[in-house]
């Protein structure tokens, strides 16, 4: 299932699980972000073929993941919108980035090829609020004189779920649209002014595949092994750049984690000549006193081993791994991680 979904990007636009072989003593259940979803995939298929031990991931969005963990019905608990210190510490859990990506606005446009069309922020804005309708409107024209624009009317594809991916994309379009940030502002699930809703990062990848002149908004993972066409963008800066692992590492570049904050960082309109505008972490969300001991221990053995291992993996996808310094600060924090007796977990 796993391998299909990478080479072929084909998965229904629903909520699902993943079982790498099968069930032992040692499996860890997840739920939440789509965002991570192919890395998660291709990290449990290798840590299972070297450990024995298996990961059920459910990919929900991060509102249902969210949720779960609070009800603590899944071993961890993954977000792409990260959690403030006030509500970690109200359901007693521990925060922290496994890994970072970008999410891209992907079209679906004949005779536009993957990083022909370019967009800037305010204009991506008027679009998702139902003010420019065709792909020929001057705005699009004026940042792409060259391209041939049909009059084919735009059907934006936004998400029905609670995101992260939704949390990330907003808050970028607050921040460079002040009609935005009052007519809808930013949040996991907000009032789309237009648009059709889709489940998941695959649904709205698989909405927009299927529909002339969508646009939509999925982590780049999924533009890639979905083969649709994304746009370049212009950055805070001023710049037209392509959604890379170069642009998605000079946005990461200035983040300034803190283990104080419970790892909280925003990485969307970060300044920078190569930078991806909407760049965006990953999160866990794991508890502080776990009721399943044994598989919140593994749960951390898996994310341990995915730092150390999982990095290759991870840029293939054009997914950016955890700078080591930030890596050695998450694994720190793990302290707060503990057994019944008040021992830490992590080993």
């Amino acid at each position: 299932m796993i391998s299909k979904f990478l080479s072929r990007g084909v998965l229904a636009a629903f909520g699902f699980s993943i079982m790498i072989g099968g069930a032992s003593a040692q499996d860890i259940s997840g739920a939440g972000a789509t965002f991570p979803y192919p890395i998660y995939a291709k990290w449990a298929e290798a840590y299972k073929k070297e450990t024995g031990n298996g990961l059920n991931y459910q990919s929900i969005g991060s509102g249902g993941g969210i949720k779960q963990i609070k009800a603590r019905t899944v071993t961890f608990g993954a977000s792409d919108q990260p959690q403030k210190v006030a509500d970690l510490e109200a359901a007693s859990l521990a925060q922290w980035p496994q890994v970072i990506g970008g999410i891209v606005p992907v079209v679906n446009l004949d005779g536009i090829a993957p990083g022909e069309l370019t967009l800037d922020g305010a204009t991506l804005a008027k679009v998702f609020l139902g003010e420019i309708t065709s792909w020929d409107d001057a705005a699009i024209k004026k940042l792409n004189p060259k391209a041939k624009l049909p009059a084919t009317p735009i059907v934006v594809v936004h998400r029905s779920d609670g995101s992260g991916t939704t949390f990330n994309f907003t808050n970028y379009l607050s921040k460079v649209s002040e009609d935005w940030k009052t007519k809808v502002g930013e949040n996991s699930a907000v009032e789309w002014p237009t648009g059709i809703g889709a489940k998941g990062n695959e649904g709205v990848a698989n909405n927009v595949a299927n529909t002339k002149g969508a646009v939509g908004y999925v982590e780049y993972a999924y533009a890639k092994q979905n083969k649709l066409t994304y746009t370049k963008m212009v950055n805070k800066d001023g710049k037209v750049v392509a959604p890379e692992k170069d642009s998605f590492q000079a946005a990461a570049a200035s983040a300034k984690w803190s283990e104080a904050e419970g790892f909280y960082e925003i990485l969307t309109n970060e300044p920078g000549a190569k930078t991806w505008p909407i760049t965006a972490a990953t999160f866990i969300l794991l508890p502080k006193n776990p009721t399943d001991e044994p598989a919140a221990s593994e749960a951390l053995k898996f994310f341990s081993w995915a730092f150390a291992h999982g990095g290759k993996a991870a840029e293939e996808l054009d997914y950016i791994p955890m700078p080591k310094p930030v890596v050695e600060l998450i694994k720190k924090s793990w302290s707060s991680v503990k057994s019944a007796d008040g021992k830490p977990l992590a080993h």
